[in-house]
């Protein structure tokens, strides 16, 4: 009886582990180790989901296109890497997409070498009470990186429902420290 317990504990411990990822070259000198669950979107998807005139340098999504990881240049440059004014910059341009947000956590940390400004948050957008169809809010869990660089900025944002969050969290915080840039 206990060698079962035991098992069970164990295997239930491992049920909850993140996937096992995948390295991928996602552009030229850019390599993260991605969940298997993500193939690369259509470009149909592309411009339905990025309507720009930049499109991203990458672009993923599960098989419901539910959730969304994508590797951009941002059209913002600094002429420095003042990675503490460019977070603020960051953060408060955030505030401005979304109609509340609920930061878990932000800051700076080192990933192979390169200091990555991270923000990881939940996010509200009322719905639009004269659009049938669009009346709910719409509630996401967002994971974004910036790496600043004199003359570019490079942006890794995966996002997913709010109510995905617990299935993708620990995963996404293990595959945005894989990233390698040269």
């Amino acid at each position: 009886m206990k060698k079962i317990l035991l098992f069970l504990s164990v295997w239930g411990l491992l049920s909850f582990a993140p996937d096992k990822l995948v390295k991928t070259k996602v552009a030229d000198g850019i390599v993260i180790s991605l969940p298997p669950e993500l193939s690369p979107m259509t470009p149909e998807d592309i411009v339905q989901r990025y309507p720009s005139v930049r499109a991203p340098l990458a672009a993923y999504t599960d098989l419901n296109r539910t959730l969304d990881f994508s590797v951009n240049v941002s059209a913002t440059q600094w002429p420095d890497a003042n990675l503490e004014m460019a977070q603020k910059f960051f953060k408060s341009s955030i505030h401005s997409f979304y109609d509340r947000i609920d930061m878990i956590e932000e800051g700076v940390h080192e990933v192979h070498k390169k200091k990555l400004i991270f923000l990881e948050f939940e996010s509200r957008v009322n719905g639009n009470k004269m659009v049938l169809g669009e009346q709910s809010p719409v509630y996401r869990y967002t994971y974004i990186q910036y790496l600043v660089e004199p003359g570019r900025t490079l942006v890794f944002s995966f996002n997913c429902p709010k109510s995905s969050k617990e299935d993708w969290q620990e995963t996404v915080r293990a595959m945005m420290k894989t990233i390698r840039i040269k």
